[in-house]
């Protein structure tokens, strides 16, 4: 998964269905004045919104390595969040009013991808979803301190701006408190399962164990540029700025949510239960996937698949001495092999699997990534929501490396059975080789470069984890069965995510579900039932985009024989950035139908 969710669906929020795309000419037909004329005021409006995307969120901005915006954040204020919506309104009709026909392919896309993003965000609108900010899984609180990773500090300036966002933070706190109050007058509000581990953790970051702020961490080494006495300066404002305004502040928010928020939490975990709730999901079925699909379909999709993967673990199983799975967890559950010893050891295995896979891409790829990739543990204040591991993308200058961020927190109730499968879904050819290529693509505007959709981004890395069998990897049949065991995670999602907030599950009725089908560790299961009660629809793009994958390389592979290249249709699959699954398939048949006739 992708660290900050925030700033993928920040730059690609978008709806289920695309504007058909105009057959066009040669690329190097001659167009006409009026067509030219056309063609400009696209490119002008796509730089326009980009420029006011990066404006109206520095963090995102900052995080793409534009330093222009550091020293502010967004406005997280209900009239902001208003305005802006206004803005995007804006945008779309002025978009909308842009005739393509005779535009050449990807110019056309460039309007479709960026009418997306506009119309979910216009669509969502009604739902208010800026009015239940938070969740001990994502939210303002957690994601400010865990950004300073992305934030540049080389010079004295990037100092200053820093000291300028400390000195703004207690507003963005207050203007979320003020979002949730209204928040709680409408009805909307987060279950109360998961409200006091957000207190608890703003509470950790206001005044942490360890005696050390997480936001002072840019303090412990200055660079080179920096003077002796700008830092005098800056230890001591940053300091003062961390002790007088930032943890207040935190204490403040961490109070409302102990005493104001979370008594008044919804008992029910399902968004079922939330005003407009089954509309809501709906839409986040669409956003997430970018289908059509319903809540029923996806349901018995999920159905279908947890047989078919349950079938080939128990297979697994048996070629390990144990008779049934539930037999072989209880193995594993007292096997010290499988099991982490240390924080560091975590580390080290997740950084031998992907430095182990490189030299083997080019038998798969003929356009590999330039941004380098490193593997560091996830924050100790976000431990406790963390997922096992996730991806933060580099900046696409290649100033801020691509980064898989490992959760090291309660590594002895892990076992070490999927680490090989997860270091090939966040790092390469996972998340990491998809997201740098699409970085470094030449001639797409920023809107496709950064594009993000949960179906296309996800369901490529659940199918990067797949290459490394045809790679020949998985030597270790522990870790073949992590990696059948981590595809049935995904499965399993299909099926709970719809449970939870379709049909009504319970919270006991997911984790029970997990413990049926899986050997998942139970530190897992907890994590990932409370990551779907928080984050609704969201775990449902990575099954139904790995499944488009594969049936459209069998349609191209049925359709080309032996014609059919697999370096050329990967290179395909990623050459054009993420793009929502009707829309990629397009491309397939459109790529399909340009090879030279099968003998």
């Amino acid at each position: 998964m992708l660290r900050f969710r925030a700033l993928a669906l920040a730059v690609s929020v978008l709806a289920a269905c695309c504007p058909p795309l105009v057959p066009v000419g040669p690329p190097g037909a001659t167009a006409s004045a009026a067509v030219d004329a056309r063609r400009q005021q696209l490119r002008d409006l796509l730089a326009e919104n980009w420029e006011w995307f990066l404006r109206v969120t520095p963090d995102a901005a900052s995080g793409l390595g534009d330093p222009r915006y550091n020293d502010r954040w967004g406005d997280y204020s209900d009239a902001g969040n208003r305005r802006e919506l206004g803005e995007m309104r804006g945008f779309l009709a002025r978009l909308t009013a842009i005739d393509t026909t005779g535009f050449p392919h990807q110019e056309q896309l460039n309007k479709a991808v960026l009418a997306r993003r506009l119309q979910m965000a216009v669509d969502a609108e009604r739902f208010e979803g800026w009015l239940m900010p938070i969740t001990q899984y994502s939210g303002a609180h957690i994601d400010l301190p865990q950004e300073m990773v992305t934030f540049p500090f080389a010079t004295v300036k990037d100092y200053d701006d820093y000291l300028a966002r400390l000195h703004g933070l207690p507003k963005v706190l207050a203007d979320l408190t003020a979002c949730m109050r209204t928040g709680l007058g409408k009805g909307l509000v987060p279950p109360r399962i998961l409200l006091a581990r957000v207190a608890t953790q703003a509470e950790d970051i206001a005044t942490p164990a360890s005696g050390a702020s997480p936001f002072a961490a840019p303090l412990d080494k200055f660079p080179p540029a920096v003077p002796e006495a700008d830092r005098a300066r800056l230890r001591a404002a940053i300091a003062a700025a961390i002790r007088d305004e930032v943890a207040p502040a935190y204490v403040r928010f961490a109070a409302f949510v102990r005493a104001d928020y979370e008594p008044h939490g919804r008992a029910e975990v399902g968004e079922w239960a939330l005003p407009l709730g089954v509309a809501r999901y709906q839409l986040e079925i669409a956003a997430s996937t970018t289908t059509t699909m319903t809540a029923d379909e996806i349901h018995a999709l999920g159905l279908r698949e947890v047989a078919r993967i349950e079938a080939e673990m128990l297979k697994t199983a048996k070629t390990l001495g144990s008779p049934d799975l539930a037999s072989f967890a209880a193995a594993i559950a007292k096997d010290p092999a499988r099991h982490f010893h240390s924080r560091a050891e975590v580390l080290a295995r997740y950084r031998a699997y992907i430095d182990a896979i490189y030299p083997k891409l080019p038998a798969l790829f003929g356009t590999l990534p330039k941004a380098t990739l490193e593997v560091a543990a996830v924050e100790p204040f976000a431990e406790e929501g963390a997922s096992a591991a996730a991806y933060l993308q580099g900046a696409p200058d290649g100033s801020r490396p691509g980064r898989v961020m490992i959760n090291t927190g309660a590594f002895e109730s892990r076992t070490v059975l999927s680490v090989e499968t997860t270091a090939y879904h966040e790092g390469v050819p996972g998340h990491h080789m998809q997201i740098a290529i699409a970085q470094e693509i030449t001639g797409l505007p920023p809107v496709r470069q950064h594009a993000y959709f949960t179906a296309y981004t996800e369901g490529w890395a659940l199918y990067a984890e797949r290459l490394g069998e045809e790679l020949g990897l998985y030597q270790d049949p522990y870790s073949y069965y992590g990696h059948l065991q981590d595809e049935m995670l995904r499965a399993i999602r299909l099926v709970v995510d719809t449970g939870l907030h379709a049909k009504h599950w319970s919270r006991q009725q997911v984790v029970d579900f997990f413990h049926a089908h899986s050997t998942s560790d139970e530190v897992e299961v907890q994590s990932e039932t409370d990551r779907y009660i928080a984050d609704p629809g969201q775990a449902l793009g990575y099954k139904v985009g790995q499944l488009k994958l594969l049936a459209l390389r069998e349609k191209a592979t049925q359709a080309l024989g032996a014609k059919f290249d697999l370096r050329a249709f990967h290179d395909l699959i990623l050459g054009s950035g993420a793009l929502p699954l009707d829309v990629l398939e397009e491309q397939v048949d459109a790529w399909i139908a340009a090879q030279p006739a099968r003998p």
